[in-house]
């Protein structure tokens, strides 16, 4: 086995997030792909012994990937930062940004990108001033369809069509489920996308634009992670200069938003070919079923190479 300059790699997975078994196929499949370069890696879950052992072992780099809060919303990272060691991916402040949907919503508009028309509710709003009423003004606001998903959190958890007005109370009540906030947003009709954008130290720029054929048309948790159930096609079909502008606008929202090392962002194309921003995550799946690691094989990349190059990257930084 190889150790990369001081120390071993630790990649970090799990946690306490309903996306917990997401979060350790990824760990174990980007764990897979650095021991076949003879990279020694040890894949650890999130405990109260983690900043301890951290200090302790002191590895040459930690790769979080650890989906959902604690993992993406910064806290792990500012641990990290903290403690003095290197990690691939974001800083906390970005981190935080991205995660909260109405916030990153703010930055990507301000930035000139086309987003969805959207309204931010507290649970408390919801119960106190009035559920029938609360509802109403949604639906006269935005407009049927319409999303509702949770302001914090991946996976698709939590999220729902709303196509009738019946159907709102329970989507509501579904997001609520995941957080004290929900997001309530226009429903762009076309196709969804995926576009991973890598930085391995020349500047950010997009892999293969993944599009997503989701069986049923919503894709949800089930269709995210269940083999199968969706059908992804890289490079996306859709015209030649939509895909560039699906690839400009990722590294362009990848920038806005300030991330690092590698990112994810979600879009949708409507019939008329406008780009529409979804959301940005910071810690890309990296399951049998997730869009990242298909976009690396279409570009003829190798995923344990890449790997290696942020984390040498991350070792550097620090």
């Amino acid at each position: 086995m190889v150790t990369i300059d001081v120390g071993p790699i630790i990649i970090l997975a799990g946690g306490l997030s309903p996306e917990r078994d997401v979060s350790l196929r990824s760990g174990r499949r980007v764990a897979d792909a650095l021991r076949r370069r003879e990279i020694d890696v040890e894949v650890l879950d999130i405990d109260d012994t983690l900043a301890e052992r951290l200090t302790k072992d002191q590895p040459a780099c930690v790769i979080p990937l650890v989906h959902g809060a604690v993992g993406e919303d910064g806290t792990l990272h500012e641990v990290l930062a903290n403690l003095g060691t290197a990690y691939v991916g974001s800083d906390p402040e970005a981190c935080r940004q991205s995660f909260d949907k109405p916030t990153a919503n703010a930055i990507v508009a301000a930035a000139g990108f086309c987003v969805p028309h959207s309204i931010e509710l507290q649970q408390s709003t919801f119960r106190e001033l009035g559920t029938q009423t609360v509802l109403q003004s949604l639906i006269d606001t935005i407009g049927l369809p319409l999303v509702v998903k949770p302001s914090r959190g991946g996976s698709s958890l939590g999220v729902s069509v709303v196509h009738t007005e019946s159907a709102l109370p329970a989507a509501m009540i579904s997001a609520f489920a995941y957080g004290k906030t929900a997001l309530i947003q226009a429903y762009v009709e076309g196709t969804e996308i995926a576009v991973p954008v890598i930085d391995t130290g020349t500047g950010p720029r997009a892999l293969s634009v993944v599009e997503i054929r989701a069986d049923g048309g919503v894709y949800d948790y089930h269709a995210r992670y269940t083999a199968g159930s969706t059908e992804f096609v890289t490079p996306a079909h859709l015209p030649s200069e939509t895909l560039l502008a699906c690839e400009s606008a990722a590294v362009g929202i990848h920038s806005a938003l300030g991330l690092r090392d590698w990112s994810r962002t979600d879009l949708i194309v409507d019939a008329n070919g406008q780009v529409w921003f979804l959301e940005a995550n910071v810690a890309p799946g990296m399951t049998e079923t997730s869009t990242y690691p298909q976009a690396v094989l279409v570009a003829g990349l190798n995923m344990g190479e890449i790997v290696e190059e942020l984390i040498r990257l991350a070792i550097a930084r620090a």
